[in-house]
């Protein structure tokens, strides 16, 4: 059953003097292109987009990004580890649209260290692209021909005409696993597919849009997708948690707008193929019997359609193999019914903590900072389980395990620091373990006036 702690519980806690929230220290904040493509669409930017797996990405001994400059071309970047020097190669492929939704996304397959790259793709066709093997591991120059040509297809797999949302991950076995979103929103399957030896192929949909699905005002939907934080592995198991947006726009209290409801968690012990709720049975199958609307036990915290709930915020795992997310919305002490979601989120969201434990269980507890924004926030554990949560605008929130997550301060104010940054970031996650955090941000414009893309890089002090 949640456990609901509130904000007035923190402060409570707080005032007991006996917590020590992490602190971080910045290392360097350096451009990374002045001149980045800008334009603002479903309130986010292409370079930046938190749901964008990987933007910036560390392999090896090696630190990668990637984004799009003010002549659209996709623009790939590497660094030695340890500050070393950036330097870039243009890919021959341009953003085809003015859409927030065409991120890129890098990978590397540790079989044979290819790097891979996915992109420029909403409810279309995927535009990927791989480089040479050892790539990723030899430190061979940085030039755009040692990549393979611009292909519609995943290294030969067709994906169909509707691919979103890329993201590469990698198994517990060191294979490249591809997750992606196919059909459209409100009426969309959530898909893996596996390179292996070399070779894509397909895994199958793990979460699709069948059940039916009744508000509070007695309205239905038929048809929805899943919208997942994250797909991480940790101590074997791959963990997925995400909310469900109706195609229905009347089962919201206002007749329409976003549909996004509940929180969900599943688990999967064998990369993918079959699928777990919390409590340990087994209740879906990739490509045969995915998880749906009406699959049991996976609801994790119950909110309907009428919150103004955000989909694809973040996840992490700590070191035990459980699992912390952040959501946000606007509360109901606020409103019972979001009738502006833009106007709504930025005026009243609020994020929460939750997080399930051994037993178990689930908590979730209200971060004590306002999102200010429509935008997503970013969640990361240090290697001692500490959280430490990227606010919009670059603000970093921590809270210590040693309080259970309770002692939440602000460790660094990028609205303070005047980075003037747009609201969402993109984090590199892989690079956490050496102790550091980096945050790609980029600074905010007007129009579509081209502007800086930067990288944020502290230390996590916990």
């Amino acid at each position: 059953m949640l456990q609901v702690l509130y904000f007035s519980f923190c402060l409570l806690y707080a005032a007991l003097g006996s917590l020590a929230a992490p602190t971080v220290s910045v290392v360097s904040n350096t451009e990374l292109d002045p001149r980045g493509v800008y334009f603002v669409s479903y309130d986010g930017l292409v370079n930046v987009n938190s749901f964008q797996l990987s933007g910036v990405l560390t392999h090896g001994n090696f630190q990668y990004a990637a984004w799009y400059t003010s002549s659209r071309y996709a623009i790939l970047a590497r660094r030695p580890l340890g500050n070393g020097s950036w330097t870039t190669l243009q890919l021959p492929r341009q953003l085809s649209v003015s859409d927030s939704h065409n991120v890129i996304s890098l990978g590397v397959s540790p079989a044979d260290g290819k790097i891979h790259v996915a992109m420029d793709c909403h409810s279309t066709p995927v535009y990927y692209t791989s480089s040479e093997a050892g790539l990723a591991t030899s430190g061979a120059s940085w030039v755009a021909s040692r990549f393979g040509g611009i292909t519609t297809t995943l290294g030969g797999l067709g994906l169909g005409s509707t691919v979103t949302y890329p993201q590469f991950v990698i198994t517990p076995d060191n294979l490249l696993q591809f997750v992606y979103r196919s059909g459209v929103s409100g009426n969309g399957a959530t898909q893996l597919a596996e390179y292996r030896n070399g070779a894509w192929s397909n895994v199958g949909s793990w979460a699709s849009a069948s059940g039916t699905y009744t508000s509070p005002n007695g309205a239905k939907s038929t048809a929805r997708n899943l919208y997942i934080n994250g797909f991480t592995y940790r101590n074997g198991r791959a963990h997925v948690t995400g909310t469900w947006r109706e195609q229905a726009g009347g089962v919201s209290c206002n007749g329409g707008g976003l549909t996004n409801h509940d929180t969900v968690y599943i688990y999967s012990e064998d990369k993918g193929r079959t699928w777990k709720n919390s409590a340990g049975s087994n209740i879906g199958t990739s490509g045969s019997n995915p998880v749906n609307v009406n699959t049991g036990g996976i609801i994790v915290d119950s909110l309907d359609s009428n919150h103004g709930l955000m989909n694809q915020e973040s996840q992490d795992v700590d070191s035990a193999g459980q699992i912390h997310a952040i959501i946000s919305y606007v509360p109901g002490r606020f409103t019972q019914c979001v009738t502006s979601y833009a106007k709504d989120r930025t005026s009243y969201a609020r994020p929460f903590h939750v997080y399930r434990s051994s037993n178990g269980t689930f908590t979730k507890m209200e971060i004590p900072f306002a999102v200010n924004s429509v935008g997503r926030s970013q969640i990361v554990m240090d290697a001692n389980d500490n959280a430490y949560v990227i606010l919009p605008f670059v603000r970093i929130a921590t809270a210590s395990k040693a309080s259970g997550w309770t002692d939440w301060m602000i460790a660094y104010d990028g609205v303070a620091q005047g980075l003037n940054a747009f609201g969402e970031v993109t984090v590199d996650r892989a690079g956490v373990a050496g102790g550091v955090l980096s945050v790609l941000y980029q600074v905010n414009s007007s129009g579509t006036t081209p502007s800086s893309v930067r990288l944020l890089d502290v230390k996590l002090n916990g």
